[in-house]
């Protein structure tokens, strides 16, 4: 399975070409990536890049355009509409496919540490990779920006770095380095000069005054166009989606008598995040993702001759039979549990326009909805659970030869079991999950259907059993006993629970036989 990671570094640089080009080409030098795209605003004097690859590639990149931002940009030099605290001001690592956001964490502090160390500049970890529950808050890091935190980290402990001295690189300033979730970046560019209203509108919009949970935002001028923006991170855009934010910002727009000039995506965005907006505005009555031409071909290629899905299940089965200590029954286990999904996924489809009687494509499209993001997860979990028993293994190879080496390996080898032991817990309750969306798909299934059901419940069964015995065995190696029958019981009534549903679908098969 492919590991990837997304970075989306900000630089205090928009307005020279030449040095953009050359940060970007540092990105580009690296084998194994792929810079995907690069937004440039001379109002902001901000240049955003976006690039993909395996971790350790993208992790030399960043690095690399860290490095050519500091010998390029003196931000003493610099002023823009955007609030900022370095040339490179802030360095996002997100999970992509095949990587947890545990191991962008670990990126984003292995990043962090070698900028203060290779850079001499200080560094500040927020969001996911923050060791302080305030910097987990991008705008607590960057507040009073380069020129009140040039004199506030010497003196203010509050203030003092992750890595680093206490004290601001000279031109290149601070760094903020994090781990997060996808977001889309989102700016509705309003006609008026009036600074006031944009804020306004921002505080009205921004989860924390109030507005939509998931949208943060700032108000800006745009000097050159005669205009303001407010300027959008939706940090979960299922539950915030574009056009909500969209409409609100205009709503609100709108009671003090401004209109919308336009708006713009700083980045890339989903597809899916497109699509819930072509299905609001036009009100399909029959749309799903399918239906886009671009990815009903993506599938098809992906799966013609099943070359590529043959190479990869291949390449899977022989990791596991090599004989080495991962991927092992937690990795089956989520396999398991994501090939239930994908079944119940197959059916959803098939259904769609053949469904029983009372039932609507309303719902099969919901189930099936829920199902691909159940997928989604199991196939996440299967090298999660690798990656989380390969630190067991490590933690396991520590040295012990002094009293303290002994203590801190044990604390090592205690906390990796611990981790261990949630894959596999996740595994079972997403299993779990996806074999009660089985049961309620069987109710309005064509009937051919339901012994895909019944496979898929069979196979959901089978990962709810196997993670628990991955659960148990990492418990034992605790010597907890008390925690050990607490989740023994737990897991007993997850697979008891299991059992039913999938009898009741095989019940239900019998009988249409």
């Amino acid at each position: 399975m492919r590991r990837l990671v997304e970075c989306v570094p900000n630089f205090s640089e928009g307005r020279d070409p030449a040095k953009i080009a050359e940060i970007a080409a540092a990105v580009r030098a690296v084998p194994g990536v792929v810079l995907l795209h690069t937004h440039s605003d001379t109002d902001h004097h901000r240049t955003v890049l976006t690039f993909a690859g395996e971790p350790e590639a993208v992790l030399e990149a960043a690095i690399r355009s860290a490095r050519r931002a500091v010998e390029l940009i003196d931000l003493n030099y610099h002023e823009g509409e955007h609030p900022r605290i370095g040339a490179i001001d802030v360095l996002p690592f997100v999970p992509l496919e095949g990587v947890t956001m545990d191991d962008c964490v670990v990126l984003a502090r292995r990043a962090g540490e070698r900028i203060a160390n290779e850079l001499d500049v200080p560094v500040y970890l927020y969001e996911q990779a923050a060791l302080r529950p305030e910097r987990r808050s991008l705008a607590h890091v960057r507040r009073g920006e380069f020129e009140e935190l040039r004199q506030a980290i010497k003196i203010d402990p509050d203030r003092y770095p992750d890595f680093g001295e206490p004290s601001l690189h000279p031109t290149a300033g601070a760094v903020a380095v994090g781990a997060r979730p996808l977001l889309v970046a989102f700016n509705v560019n309003l006609a008026t000069d009036d600074l006031e209203i944009a804020k306004k509108i921002a505080t009205a919009v921004r989860g924390r005054d109030g507005g939509l949970k998931y949208v943060k935002a700032l108000a800006f001028r745009l000097r050159e166009r005669g205009q303001t923006q407010v300027s959008m991170n939706l940090v979960d855009v299922e539950q915030s989606p574009i056009f909500r934010a969209y409409e609100m910002v205009r709503s609100e727009a709108e009671r003090y008598g401004v209109t919308v000039a336009g708006s713009e995506l700083v980045g890339l965005v989903p597809q899916d995040a497109l699509n819930s907006c072509s299905d609001h505005y036009l009100r399909f009555e029959n749309f799903q993702p399918e239906l886009v031409l671009e990815t009903s071909l993506h599938r098809a290629l992906a799966f013609a001759g099943n070359d590529n899905a043959t190479s990869a299940l291949d390449g899977f089965l022989d990791e596991v039979a090599r004989g080495t200590a991962v991927p092992g029954g937690g990795s089956v286990a989520a396999c398991s549990g994501a090939l239930a999904a994908a079944l119940g996924a197959m059916v959803c489809r098939v259904t769609l326009g053949q469904h029983r009687s009372g039932a609507s494509d309303a719902e099969a499209r919901e189930l099936l909805e829920e199902l691909n993001d159940l997928g989604t997860e199991l196939r996440r979990d299967i090298d999660a659970d690798r990656e989380s028993y390969a630190r067991v293994i490590a933690a396991r190879h520590l040295p012990q030869e002094t009293d303290a080496g002994r203590l801190q390996r044990a604390m090592a080898i205690e906390q990796a079991i611990k981790g261990a032991t949630a894959v596999p817990l996740r595994v079972a309750e997403s299993s779990l999950a996806a074999l009660e969306l089985l049961d309620e798909l069987a109710e309005i299934a064509k009937p051919e259907a339901l012994s895909e059901l019944a496979v898929g419940a069979q196979m959901a069964v089978a990962a709810i059993r196997g993670a628990s015995y991955t659960i148990l065995a990492n418990l034992g190696a605790l010597g907890d006993e008390e925690s050990t029958r607490q989740t023994h019981q737990e897991l007993k009534d997850l697979i008891t629970r299991g059992q039913e549903i999938a009898d009741e679908i095989e019940t239900l098969l019998r009988s249409q036989l």
